[in-house]
């Protein structure tokens, strides 16, 4: 599967702990139905958390962009993560009795803050392309773990989560991304930006945000 040329070449060169996120044990559980239905519901509140400081985070790369059509679709983004993927969050736990106003007075696991740190800290001290390439592990990885489980999970316990990530809206989600991070690699790296002395600082992000999914899913399984 592919979102860009970019994102191909950040995710084969961090290929070791991309494959230990998309096939996780977690991820696994999802689509056999085994995942401890307690765990999901303790992984949802979590990553609700998360994505409150991941769409603070592309409200950032509307600030770091530098052409209105970067703008555009940060903003988007900002929006889709608010209006759509927190509502199925809020909608699930909803269903086992967690309201809203718990979700967002969850105590925040030390493996959920290292990791929208460390990508909000990518966003600040760096410029546009540094933000993405800690945004692309989770954006993208979500996108081919839906996918994925989409064709060979064998349980529908979890079949809304899985149908939400395998949509088409969001798989336009990850391809507008993709799409985005290839026109802002070439603005600021040229034709050829694995020529350029910035591009192994990037792939080191990229595997970095990479390790901290795989820690995000670790702490899920322990709630």
């Amino acid at each position: 599967m592919t979102y860009g040329a970019v994102f191909d070449a950040w995710r084969a060169a961090a290929i070791e702990p991309w494959t230990g996120y998309t096939q996780h044990a977690f991820v696994q559980g999802l689509g056999d139905g085994s995942l401890p239905h307690p765990a999901f519901l303790h992984y949802l509140k979590q990553d609700y958390v998360f994505l409150i400081h991941f769409s603070r985070a592309w409200a950032l790369a509307v600030t770091k962009a530098e052409q209105v059509d970067e703008m555009r679709l940060a903003a988007g983004t900002v929006n889709g993560l608010i209006n759509d993927e927190m509502a199925l969050h809020v909608q699930i736990c909803a269903e086992a009795g967690i309201s809203e106003d718990e979700l967002f007075a969850t105590a925040e696991r030390a493996e959920n803050l290292s990791y929208t740190r460390y990508v909000l800290d990518a966003g600040h001290s760096g410029d546009l392309l540094d933000l993405l390439a800690t945004l692309a592990p989770c954006v993208m990885g979500y996108g081919e773990i839906g996918t994925r489980l989409k064709s060979v999970a064998t349980s529908d316990v979890y079949k809304p989560w899985i149908d939400t990530y395998a949509g088409e809206d969001y798989q336009q989600v990850c391809t507008n991304v993709g799409a985005l991070i290839d026109k802002v690699a070439a603005r600021r790296l040229g034709d050829t930006p694995q020529d350029n002395p910035r591009w192994a600082g990037l792939c080191a992000r990229f595997a970095k945000a990479t390790e901290l999914e795989i820690g995000f899913w670790d702490m899920g399984l322990d709630p």
